[in-house]
C-alpha cells in the first residue's frame, strides 16, 4: 500500500490556541482569529479546529463571513468544531447544551464544517446507557439537518464510554450514519487499547476523525491535569504513534490527521512555534510508518 509522504494535518483547537486551558479560568484564546488561522496555514496546517467561546466571538466581532474568508484565502479545506456535551440532559443544564449546539450548527454551513466534537463528560449525575444512545442519535440527526457530521470523543471522564472499544460500540450501537467516532491516540492508550485491534473494532464508515499526539506511560496527576497538561509532540514520548498511525490506516481512514496539543510547555511557546513542532513530531512519525509499512515491519 503507498501512502503520501505528506498527510494531510489538522491543527486542533487548542494546538493554535497559544496561552490558553480548557477548565482552567477564561476559555477564549487570546490569540486574534486571523492570526491564528494564518500561522496555522503557514505552518502547512490544511485543516482548522475552533471552540465555541472563539467561534462566538469570532461572530460577534468581525462576523462568520469574514472567518469563512480567512480560512479560502489561507487554503483551510478542513474545518472541526467542539465541544458539545449534556446533550443527553434536562433542565438548564440542556438549556446551555442546546446553546452550544445552536451556535455550532448555525456556523457549520457558513465555515464549511466537517465535524463537531462531542463528548459524555461524567458530571456525577447518573444517566443510564440506553438515554446516551437514545440522545446520541437524536444528536446525530440534528446534525445531518444542520449539514455536519457529530464526532464523540471518549475520555477517561465521560459517562459509561470511557475507553476506545467501549466508544466504538456505542457508535455502532446507536447507527447513525452520521454520528461517528473520534479515535484519540492519547484516550486509546490511556485505556489500554491494543493498536492492532482497531481494524476488529471499528468500520471506517464510523471514524469521522483522528487525533494524534504523544505521552508519558505513567499517569502525571490526575487524569484531567495529565490530558491538559503533559502531551508531546509526536515520537517523542511512549505512546507508539507509528505503530497508531499504521493501526488507522488499516481501518481505512483517508481523511485529514489531528494533532492535538495541550501542555503546559505548549502553552508558553509562540503559536507558530508550537505548530512548528507538532507537525514535525507528526510527520516524522508518518515517516517511520512509512517505512515500516515498505518493509513489512506490522510490529
Amino acid at each position: 500500500m503507498t501512502h503520501s509522504p505528506r498527510p494531510e494535518l489538522l491543527a486542533a483547537c487548542w494546538t493554535s490556541a497559544g496561552d490558553v486551558m480548557p477548565a482552567r479560568g477564561s476559555d477564549r484564546s487570546p490569540v486574534p482569529i486571523r492570526d491564528r488561522i494564518e500561522a496555522v496555514a503557514r505552518t502547512g496546517y490544511t485543516g482548522f479546529g475552533l471552540t465555541r467561546p472563539d467561534l462566538v466571538a469570532a461572530r460577534e466581532t468581525i462576523g462568520l463571513g469574514a472567518v469563512a474568508k480567512m480560512l479560502a484565502d489561507n487554503g483551510i479545506t478542513h474545518v472541526q468544531l467542539e465541544w458539545i456535551t449534556n446533550w443527553w440532559t434536562t433542565g438548564e443544564a440542556r438549556a446551555a447544551s442546546d446553546d452550544v449546539r445552536r451556535d455550532l450548527f448555525e456556523a457549520a454551513p457558513v465555515l464549511g464544517v466537517d465535524n463537531i466534537k462531542v463528548g459524555a463528560d461524567d458530571d456525577g449525575i447518573a444517566v443510564s446507557f440506553d438515554l446516551l444512545c437514545e440522545q446520541f442519535d437524536a444528536l446525530a440527526t440534528d446534525g445531518a439537518a444542520a449539514g455536519v457530521k457529530i464526532a464523540f470523543e471518549n475520555t477517561p471522564f465521560s459517562h459509561h464510554v470511557k475507553t476506545t472499544e467501549q466508544a466504538a460500540r456505542f457508535v455502532q450501537d446507536v447507527g447513525n450514519p452520521n454520528g461517528g467516532l473520534i479515535l484519540d491516540i492519547w484516550h486509546a492508550f490511556r485505556g489500554g487499547t491494543d493498536y492492532d485491534t482497531l481494524t476488529e473494532i471499528i468500520p471506517s464508515r464510523f471514524v469521522f476523525g483522528v487525533e494524534l499526539d504523544d505521552g508519558w506511560t505513567a499517569v502525571r496527576g490526575t487524569d484531567l491535569e495529565d490530558t491538559f497538561d503533559n502531551r508531546v509532540p509526536c515520537g517523542e514520548g511512549q505512546f507508539a504513534v507509528p505503530k497508531f498511525i499504521d493501526a488507522v490506516r488499516r481501518v481505512g481512514f483517508d481523511g485529514p490527521w489531528g494533532i492535538e496539543h495541550m501542555s503546559q510547555e505548549f502553552r508558553k511557546l509562540p503559536v507558530a512555534e508550537a505548530l512548528s513542532r507538532a507537525r514535525d513530531g507528526a510527520l516524522r512519525c508518518f515517516e517511520v510508518a512509512d517505512l515500516a509499512a515498505a518493509n513489512g515491519d506490522d510490529s
